[in-house]
């Protein structure tokens, strides 16, 4: 099999599988850390395994409309997973109108080589997964290279569980109503300021003065209240 092959993000997506999928879904107002153990056999050696465990940040969810729909946030990803969530956007409609974003937690990371069979690896990774009773932990089974691909295939995995609660849960607040009812161009206007503020902090009272002023304070509250805070 030639390295070209190994770097397809279509090779990695078609060898994951999710043995325990997490139970919970994604926060609709907050952001969620997920937890993950990925086991998959070495390319170079027999019988020998990967274990790593870590956990990803994922970001509480923006109302996008689908025209305005970019790319997700893929900090510390490489090339084929953006090429795989580049793919995901252009072809999954379903949750288009919402934008998930996450990262890698590098700090929670760990990865250690045993030289046991994936399946036996694998049986006693999930026994352990499932001991653990926890909602935002799952166990997948992928690849050595590229690896994080099979995190991304994970990731759109709980997207696709949790968009119908979280568009629900929006919904009944009456949030995708208020920022329609604005226009492209007040939401456009919106968007850079807000973008402006977070680089320069000095400019989110006026951000709130044109939230103010464009009578959407309501609607993107949550959001500048965050962006105080951080």
């Amino acid at each position: 099999m030639g390295n070209d092959r190994l770097l397809d993000f279509r090779f990695a997506v078609s060898n994951t599988e999710i043995l325990v999928p997490p139970s919970g879904t994604l926060e609709t107002f907050g952001n969620t850390i997920l937890g993950y153990v990925l086991v998959c056999e070495t390319m170079d050696s027999v019988d020998r395994c990967r274990i790593r465990t870590g956990r990803m940040k994922l970001a509480r969810p923006q109302i996008v409309t689908p025209s305005a729909y970019s790319e997700m946030l893929l900090e510390g990803f490489g090339e084929e997973a953006r090429k795989y969530a580049k793919w995901l956007a252009e072809n999954e409609a379903s949750v288009r109108i919402l934008r998930y974003g996450y990262t890698l937690r590098r700090e929670s990371f760990s990865e250690e080589e045993v030289g046991r069979p994936l399946a036996a690896v694998a049986a006693d990774a999930k026994r352990d997964v499932e001991s653990r009773g926890d909602p935002y932990l799952a166990l997948v089974q992928g690849v050595d290279e590229p690896w994080d691909v099979c995190l991304v295939r994970l990731f759109w995995e709980v997207v696709s569980k949790s968009a119908r609660k979280n568009f629900a849960e929006m919904a009944e607040r009456r949030m995708f109503d208020r920022k329609d009812a604005l226009g492209p161009e007040v939401r456009d206007e919106i968007e850079r300021a807000f973008a402006a503020a977070e680089r320069d902090p000095s400019l989110v009272k006026e951000l709130g003065a044109l939230l103010q002023k464009r009578g959407a304070f309501e609607a993107y509250e949550e959001r500048f209240f965050a962006l105080v805070r951080r």
